[in-house]
């Protein structure tokens, strides 16, 4: 996530919240049965190398992070996910180096529905190593961000194998997010240029460990759209609640969700199980894959996968923003 300064005083402090969460809403249609199964075992070990030393805390155009590109796209390769661009690498226009974020794309099955997309996102940059003279310097970055890329590959192979999507599915991992949203902002210019007719956009943000509440995650910019609602209606479960502190700290605005709610004033909000209370090492050299929850995460992706495949085939865009 990029960098909370204005919290910072307070970030390891914050005092229990009050919560609500968002009850699923009646529907008439019964949340779509997905008999895939998340493999716990992948789930962990795609973590674990993302986050490894090797990749040296995956700062935007570094060693590391070319290290952590090439990864990415070897795993979109593998799993038959094609390039959006003519590589996979779409070069940031906004960075003093060479920088890139990763992107592939799913296609529709739907000759009309295809034309619409959905991004699933997720940034794969970090701050990379410490420059004071101290045992660790590396920061590793297991949650921030890794976990959520980690995620957001898992829906890739499962759209992948499973061919559910009658929407097209963008697969964004971006870099530049801890510089500025960098990466987000340089692409949805060129989609932009492009006439991308997006429909929603879901970004997975530091969901390593889970909350100690009654739901399982909280979404940001919660009152901008009907997103959370939804996400409840299309799991049939208390996926989604409303966490106060992301609308004091104003989350919404700070990862890369907002680069395309700027530019498209479409539904595009993030995800995250990180509540200021949970995590103790947020830019810290000790956010270790060691400490990653990896049977929540697994959990985690699992129950979205009704989500994310209800919100690529249904037959009119039932995510809207709120007037």
């Amino acid at each position: 996530m990029k960098k909370l300064y204005f919290l910072l005083p307070v970030l390891f402090f914050a005092c229990k919240s009050s919560t609500s969460s968002v009850p699923s809403k009646d529907s008439s249609s019964k949340p779509i049965e997905v008999t895939y199964k998340v493999n716990e075992a992948e789930i962990s070990d795609f973590l674990k190398t993302l986050s490894s030393d090797e990749m040296e805390g995956r700062e935007t155009g570094t060693k590391g992070i070319e290290k952590a590109a090439v990864f990415l796209e070897d795993f979109l390769k593998k799993n038959n996910i094609k390039p959006y661009f003519k590589t996979y690498r779409d070069t940031l226009t906004n960075f003093k180096s060479p920088a890139f974020n990763i992107v592939g794309v799913i296609e529709g099955t739907d000759p009309e529905l295809k034309k619409e997309f959905v991004v699933l996102s997720a940034h794969y940059d970090h701050i990379g190593i410490e420059k004071k003279d101290q045992a660790d310097k590396i920061n590793n970055g297991a949650n921030d961000d890794a976990s959520g890329v980690t995620s957001i590959a898992a829906m890739a192979k499962y759209f992948s194998e499973t061919k559910s999507n009658k929407r097209s599915i963008l697969i964004v991992f971006f870099a530049g997010e801890e510089k500025g949203l960098l990466g987000s902002k340089s692409l949805v210019q060129k989609l932009k240029d492009q006439n991308f007719n997006l429909y929603t956009q879901l970004n997975i943000e530091m969901i390593g460990v889970p909350m100690k509440r009654d739901y399982l995650a909280y979404i940001t910019g919660f009152d901008k759209s009907n997103m959370a609602s939804k996400i409840n209606e299309y799991t049939g479960k208390n996926t989604i609640g409303f966490l106060p502190k992301e609308a004091e700290y104003q989350l919404f605005y700070r990862s890369d969700n907002y680069s395309f709610y700027d530019v498209f004033k479409k539904p595009c909000q993030s995800l995250s199980t990180f509540d200021f209370e949970n995590f103790d090492f947020y830019h810290h050299v000790s956010d270790e894959f060691k400490l990653m929850d990896i049977p929540h995460i697994t959990a985690f992706t699992q129950e979205l996968l009704p989500a994310v495949t209800k919100i690529a085939v249904s037959p009119t865009q039932e995510i809207t923003m709120n007037k």
